[in-house]
């Protein structure tokens, strides 16, 4: 079920992707609502399942996770246990931040984090490569990030 987002609701949230301590005198401030009518549609938007969570965010460098690696995966047989056992094994990869089912040549398209490649080709070893159904898994380091946002187009 898509919610029905108006105008408040779309700078309320694009506030709160900014800057998810705000409080809700604040945000209400910013988006011309008095705090009450505001408060009420961020607690609306959690119920309704818009607003996820709230976290904080980290530089992944500064916390020594310097290398980012792209991995495509295909598998060797395209049965729904396969995809299950896959998926639930990645799940269990905290150096997995992302992991996407693709139409095409390949099955899996993920996102790894670990601190050098070094560290990366232990992961591939003892952990990647372990998973039952791989057929082959492709690399890419990643050189450079241009952009990376966690941030939704909401004012559209």
């Amino acid at each position: 079920m898509q919610s029905s987002l108006d105008a408040y609701d779309r700078r309320i949230l694009a506030l709160l992707q900014e800057d998810a301590t705000l409080s809700s005198a604040q945000i209400a401030e910013q988006v011309g609502l008095s705090q009450s009518p505001c408060w009420r549609r961020i607690q609306r938007l959690k119920e309704e399942g818009v607003i996820r969570a709230q976290v904080t965010l980290l530089d992944r460098k500064k916390i020594g996770l310097n290398t980012q690696i792209f991995a495509e995966v295909k598998l060797n047989a395209h049965g729904r246990s396969n995809f299950t056992e896959f998926a639930e094994a990645i799940r269990g990869f905290p150096e997995v931040l992302e992991c996407y089912v693709l139409m095409g040549n390949v099955d899996f398209l993920l996102r790894i984090v670990t601190p050098d490649i070094e560290a990366y080709e232990r992961f591939f070893f003892e952990k990647l490569s372990m998973v039952p159904g791989i057929q082959e898994v492709n690399s890419t380091v990643a050189l450079s990030e241009i952009k990376s946002t966690t941030s939704l187009p909401v004012n559209r």
